[in-house]
């Protein structure tokens, strides 16, 4: 391996956690930052746009607007929530999901590449910020206080002795690990999929500019991988998005079913 990696002095240097560092680009404002306002812009103007002039026989934009909606309010919100209590939650579920794929899509976008996601601070403050006090507040104003950390903490059924060990694994999960796993499941996905793609990528690169004669057709192949990569990246974002959605709509529905 050493021989495809040394050339003319020269060492590979496999890409890592830090080159996920981006630098300020100004004032300490960073490109994942510019891209989530990018992604709120591109968000709002698509539906005020395609929404502006609504048809009974819909165009292009009109139907993917339309289609987007339809999916996350019978898709994910009322399969999610139940079709009792779903109507309040369609603009969150809409944006949530809108906001997760516009911003996981940056990683495959020519120029841009880059996935907002992959830093975690991101995918944290909406987790955190947005979905864990949205589910907490429905569930406590709908069965209050007491009424709601016994809803979430002692599933009904068990075994008496079986709850001095069960109380605490629930409330460790509803209020502790839910809010965290959601996070680091986008998280994780991004980071490992926009690595995988920027060491296919930089291998290819270098084998062509610094490796021997012989390796240099080698870079060919490391592309191709790349190329093969990225389309199965796009699939993993967008499937990151919907889970994304679909997991913070059953959080919800949980908080508000009757049952545990």
């Amino acid at each position: 391996m050493g021989a495809l990696v040394l050339a003319e002095g020269d060492t590979f240097a496999p890409p890592g956690a830090g080159d996920f560092d981006l630098p300020p680009i100004f004032l300490g404002v960073t490109k994942p930052m510019i891209l989530v306002v990018l992604s709120v812009i591109i968000i709002a103007a698509f539906f005020l746009l395609t929404s502006r002039k609504l048809k009974v026989v819909p165009g292009k934009a009109q139907f993917a607007a339309e289609y987007v909606y339809d999916f996350a309010r019978n898709g994910i919100a009322r399969e999610q929530i139940g079709s009792k209590d779903f109507k309040p939650f369609i603009p969150l579920v809409l944006t949530l999901f809108s906001f997760v794929l516009i911003n996981n899509l940056f990683g495959i976008i020519p120029i841009v590449q880059f996935p907002t996601f992959s830093h975690i601070g991101f995918p944290i403050a909406l987790s955190l910020l947005v979905v864990y006090p949205v589910y907490h507040y429905v569930g406590f104003k709908r069965h209050g206080f007491v009424g709601y950390l016994k809803h979430a903490t002692v599933p009904p059924g068990a075994p008496g002795p079986i709850y001095i060990l069960l109380t605490p694994i629930e409330f460790l999960q509803k209020f502790v690990l839910n809010p965290l796993t959601l996070a680091v499941r986008v998280f994780a996905a991004m980071f490992a999929g926009h690595l995988i793609l920027l060491v296919f990528t930089l291998a290819g690169e270098f084998l062509l500019l610094h490796a021997g004669g012989v390796f240099k057709p080698i870079s060919l192949v490391s592309w191709a991988f790349a190329i093969l990569m990225t389309f199965v990246e796009a699939l993993i974002q967008v499937i990151q998005a919907y889970v994304f959605a679909v997991l913070s709509a059953n959080y919800i529905g949980a908080a508000l079913a009757e049952d545990h």
